[in-house]
């Protein structure tokens, strides 16, 4: 291959007649020139443009960006400007590529989504997950607060600077960086041959290690990783499985998935819905929104029937993906988590500069390399403030001798001849330095008072104690790198927050679906394929006295109930199937339809206070104002209801088939319900309890079942002011059951006085005829007035408070008309331990 080169070679040089140099020749191996030229761009994308020294996190254009707006005094305290007026003194003056470069660097660093903790405070439309951002000259921005710790100290030479691209100006080479941004902040970039992925961290947590690391300079990557399990990405989400953090980590490379926050609610009285309110990382929620559009047009997707962007600025992220009636939402969420970006991968990929090398390195070997960066820092710090102080100290101590003898200096300036005589003269007589005598010369009059000495003997003090303290960290390694723990523990207290990604060891989806999902055999936390449409499985319908409702997931899984109950009681338990409907009663007479497959699925886990997985009602069933729930029931049964009033009914199961509330009871004025239970046969027993420790059982025979509209008739008969705390209702194979009263003081504070409990047993007490005022079921000691709790049912009886906590009550039992045992703690609800007969019958 030849080059054609008008100008010879020097030592070379042929001319013609005319003196004109003649064409040349050269022969080059166009194999090594384009190696060389290929070398020389390489290196240049890979210095200067693409990739983050692991000193400060930054790339070039990054750090060009912050030091300039720095220069500008473009401070939090202090207003913004136009983002067009950085992007042009930074291309101006220090990089030499074009304006777009520059502003999308200046954006990203702007974008709370896209870094942990954004380094420029921007105002304006700085883009979002799904749009781009305005154009330079819309915007506006100044630097975040956490940026000033990245450029603080510049003054004070703590880095090196070197030239800008036509050597008129300096940059530094790199910046402080207070705080380990590379690891805080993540960096993306892609060079020739080589490419950096870094996921952002924590702050707390990156500081915690770097502190670590600096008292235990042999930390492993063991203990790093206990202070840095994982990334902490801006946007939240989900990270599941940890394996491949723990690789990259060790090796700089490796992968994670991330997985949206997905929650399942209730969104109405029928319809459940998944509602996300967290995305994986730079994943947007139009994106999101398109992709399940696709899919289902595509038949990928089944089971939604809309998706809403409730969105906004305040609330943040909530997209509401609704589901049709009957889907699995667990498996509708699987679903979305294979055909949609709610599932994504992230390549961890740590290659970054290290002394101007591109080295791919694990999380101890980055930490360590800006830990060294930053005690480089602090030493050169502390040496340049130690140099301020002595040579302050120097002109000071100069100045106190002028002052002692200050008429005879004035004398000696007044004396000379020109500048130079007089300070050779004071230079001479006082032992002084050329620069004290320079000082000494440029004084003003109004320095040479009495006050001002004392302020110079107390500047002298101070600056020695000051120097001997810099001295101190230079002299001691000890002391240095305890200095730069303790500012990087500032950093971390001023600008730290709370972990907003959860890390997941297994595959398991979230912690809801997971709880879900443990009820399917063999699933072992693994998002297992799960039937879409739920199958019409024979279940129980469970409502506690703390308020909490759900659905087992077959008939058999009552028991497994039991564990995670155990401080909890059962109000209602009504056997059912997973597409049946079950009916809600109210305090106020209504009944509510309800669709079993719309309650919460209860895994079979153990060990938390309240049912896991179970939701409140009153966030399932809509409630009218001073209105509560009381109770589940089959809606294919006789029940018996009874009322604060003494008011007894047996309602036939004639219910509207198009409706979903209706009256059960016509209730009198300010009369409510206080019990409801299946009373089909009429050898079942019906029991009240007042509140003046009355109690009546009489045979259900002798309440004719009446239709819905109708009112009921007369039960118990109260005395005046007397009213009933309790109605229930007792089988003839009861022989278990038993009467729990707890009596105390009407007025009494809460809390104040537990009252005294009494078990019975139930068959104690005779069978009395309907609307009598039955037997006394507990004798009220001085200071008791009232029954403040009764309860009669199957027995052993639990107790517990409305939070769900267990309490304790006596394990004997009493006399049907003695007094009670005093407790330690009040008791707020009383139940089976066991459902009722028919549950028990099935668990055994």
């Amino acid at each position: 291959m030849a080059r054609r080169q008008t100008t010879p070679p020097a030592g070379d040089a042929s001319t013609d007649s005319a003196g004109i140099f003649t064409e040349n020749i050269v022969d080059i191996d166009v194999t090594s020139e384009m190696e060389g030229s290929f070398l020389e761009y390489a290196y240049s994308v890979i210095y200067s443009r693409a990739l983050p020294d692991a000193r400060d996190g930054l790339k070039p254009v990054q750090r060009r960006i912050l030091y300039m707006m720095s220069d500008m005094g473009l401070r939090p305290d202090r207003g913004h400007v136009k983002s067009a007026r950085v992007v042009g003194e930074v291309m101006g003056k220090l990089h030499p590529h074009g304006d777009a470069a520059i502003y999308d660097a200046m954006v990203r660093m702007a974008q709370d989504f896209s870094l942990r903790l954004p380094l420029i405070d921007g105002h304006g439309n700085f883009g979002s997950l799904d749009d781009g951002p305005a154009a330079p000259r819309y915007t506006e921005a100044r630097l975040a607060a956490a940026a000033l710790t990245l450029t603080d100290h510049l003054d004070e030479d703590v880095v090196d600077f070197v030239p800008n691209y036509d050597n008129q100006l300096t940059q530094p080479d790199v910046l402080p960086a207070a705080f380990p941004n590379l690891l805080v902040n993540g960096a993306t970039g892609i060079a020739v041959g080589m490419a950096t992925n870094m996921a952002p961290h924590n702050l707390v947590e990156v500081i915690a290690a770097a502190r670590h690391l600096i008292e235990c300079p042999d930390a492993t990557l063991e203990d790093i990783m206990k202070f840095v399990p994982g990334p902490d990405l801006p946007t939240g989400g989900r990270i599941v499985g940890l394996d491949g953090i723990r690789d990259a980590y060790a090796t700089g490379r490796g992968s994670f998935k991330t997985r949206a926050k997905v929650e399942i609610e209730q969104l109405s009285a029928r319809r459940t819905g998944l509602v996300v309110t967290e995305l994986p990382y730079m994943v947007g929620p139009e994106k999101v929104i398109e992709k399940i559009k696709d899919a289902v047009n595509g038949k990928k997707l089944t089971g939604i029937s809309d998706i809403v962007d409730l969105t906004d600025r305040k609330h943040g992220l909530r997209l509401v993906i609704e589901l049709k009636n009957g889907f699995n939402p667990t498996a509708v969420l699987q679903q979305l988590y294979r055909y949609t970006p709610m599932e994504d991968s992230f390549g961890i990929n740590n290659v970054t500069l290290v002394d101007g090398q591109p080295q791919t390195l694990g999380l101890l070997q980055l930490l360590s390399v800006y830990v060294d960066h930053r005690i480089n820092v602090v030493r050169r710090r502390t040496a340049f403030r130690l140099g301020k102080k002595k040579d302050r100290l120097h002109l000071v101590e100069g100045l106190l001798v002028a002052i002692v003898d200050i008429d005879e200096v004035i004398q000696i300036i007044r004396s000379s001849d020109e500048v130079a005589a007089a300070r050779t003269r004071l230079m001479s007589i006082y032992d002084l330095s050329e620069i004290q005598a320079n000082y000494i010369l440029e004084l003003r009059l109004r320095q040479l008072t009495k006050y001002s000495r004392i302020e110079l003997e107390k500047e002298q003090e101070e600056l020695r104690r000051e120097i001997a303290e810099l001295e101190a960290i230079l002299g001691s390694p000890s002391l240095l790198r305890a200095l730069v723990s303790d500012e990087l523990g500032e950093i971390s207290d001023k600008y730290g927050t709370p972990r907003r990604t959860v890390l997941l060891e297994s595959e398991a989806v979230s912690p809801t679906v997971a709880a879900s999902m443990a009820a399917v055999p063999g699933a072992k936390g693994k998002a297992a394929p799960l039937a879409l449409e739920i199958a019409d499985d024979p279940c129980w319908a469970i409502l506690t006295a703390s308020g909490q409702i759900a659905r087992t997931a077959n008939q058999d899984s009552l028991a497994e109930a039991g564990p995670r109950t155990r401080h909890d009681v059962f109000s209602s338990v009504v056997k059912t199937s997973a597409r049946g409907e079950i009916a809600a009663v109210t305090s106020q007479g209504r009944m509510l339809r309800l669709q079993v497959m719309d309650m919460p699925v209860l895994p079979p886990t153990s060990g938390t206070p309240n049912m896991a997985g179970g939701v409140p009602a009153k966030d399932f069933i809509t409630l009218l104002k001073g209105e509560s729930l009381v109770a589940f029931a089959p809606l294919d049964s006789v029940l018996a209801i009874g009322t604060a009033q003494g008011v007894v009914k047996r309602v036939q199961p004639d219910y509207p088939l198009n409706r979903e509330d209706w009256e059960v009871i016509a209730l009198k004025d300010k009369d409510t319900v206080v019990g409801v239970a299946p009373a089909g046969s009429d050898d079942d027993d019906l029991v009240f309890i007042t509140r003046e420790a009355q109690l009546l059982r009489f045979s259900a025979s002798a309440v004719r079942p009446q239709g819905r509209t109708a009112g009921g008739m007369a039960g118990i008969k109260l005395a005046a002011g007397d009213r009933v705390v309790f109605f229930g209702t007792a089988g003839p194979a009861d022989a278990d059951a038993v009467v729990v009263t707890i009596a105390g003081t009407e007025g009494a504070l809460p809390g104040t006085a537990p009252g005294a409990a009494k078990v019975t047993a139930l068959a104690e007490y005779p069978a009395k005829g309907r609307a009598t005022a039955g037997v006394r079921a507990h004798r009220f000691l001085k200071g008791e007035d009232t029954l403040l709790l009764g309860w009669a049912g199957h027995g052993p009886a639990k107790a517990s408070s409305l939070a769900g906590v267990a309490r304790s009550l006596p394990g004997e039992h009493g006399r049907r008309d003695g007094s009670g045992i005093p407790l330690s703690q009040a008791i707020d609800a009383i139940g089976p331990s066991m459902a009722w007969p028919e549950a028990a019958e099935a668990e055994g």
